[in-house]
């Protein structure tokens, strides 16, 4: 069975409607959801959606979300070990001229560990990084 790596923009505009991809967002959350896909996410992807929620919208709202993502039976939360924050690190020099995020490193990290090819996301470093894009 597939599985899709959740990235922060997929929670961001599943959660906030005036997001630009947020319509999208519902559809591919749904084709998820039908497709019995197994999910996984990091625990940094969830540290990053929670911090980007809060500041747009509010804490309160924020935390209830991450009840949710937490609760899920769908979504697994991977915890990187020092082997992948190093690789990270190298991926963060590597990309630095395209500005990568250091959590988008530990997910391209995480993801080659794991052999996951395929990610829910709408950032096209994902795509430079050389993964495919859910949907």
């Amino acid at each position: 069975m597939m599985t899709i790596f959740i990235n922060t923009g997929a929670f961001i505009a599943r959660f906030i409607a005036a997001d630009q991809h947020h319509l999208d967002s519902l559809e591919k959350w749904e084709l998820l959801k039908a497709q019995k896909l197994n999910c996984i996410t990091s625990n940094h992807v969830i540290d990053e959606t929670l911090t980007l929620l809060a500041r747009r919208t509010s804490y309160a709202f924020s935390a209830e979300k991450a009840h949710l993502i937490y609760q899920s039976n769908i979504i697994q939360i991977a915890r990187p070990e020092l082997a992948e924050e190093q690789s990270a690190l190298k991926l963060f020099e590597k990309f630095a001229d395209q500005r990568v995020s250091f959590t988008d490193c530990l997910s391209f990290a995480l993801m080659k560990k794991l052999k996951i090819q395929t990610v829910f996301s709408f950032d096209r470093h994902f795509k430079q990084a050389g993964f495919e894009i859910f949907g």
